[in-house]
């Protein structure tokens, strides 16, 4: 069991994760003020501070998952760079079968665009 509090967005992508893997979901939402409270009842159609469930936010089980990480968590290692070499490390979740998969990927960064590399040279 986990409790947490964050925006909407972070409510689907937790559902969408927790379906993958057979979870549960339940949530509500706290409008801070009257234009969200407004805001809330008219996507709802109705009370914004009803009960969502997983089926409210992820209404099929073809659904799926994939974050990467950028610092270290409990799940998954943040990027690391050894020299022209970046690593990162991805979950990807598939609901329709269940399947979990862990991705280490190493991004040669000298072959990366001159767009990409003005954001990580600082870092290497």
């Amino acid at each position: 069991m986990m409790l947490g509090i964050g925006g909407a967005p972070e409510g689907v992508l937790a559902a969408a994760a927790l379906r993958s893997i057979g979870g549960e979901f339940m949530g509500r939402l706290y409008p801070e003020n009257d234009q969200e409270r407004s805001r809330a009842a008219e996507m709802l159609g109705g009370d914004p501070r009803q009960l969502l469930t997983m089926e409210d936010l992820v209404r099929t089980e073809d659904v799926i998952f994939a974050a990467s990480g950028v610092t270290d968590g409990e799940l998954l290692k943040g990027v690391r760079f050894f020299g022209d070499v970046a690593t990162t490390q991805t979950i990807v979740m598939r609901g329709e079968t269940g399947t979990v998969r862990f991705i280490e990927t190493q991004h040669r960064l000298d072959k990366k665009s001159e767009r990409i590399k003005k954001i990580v040279e600082p870092r290497v």
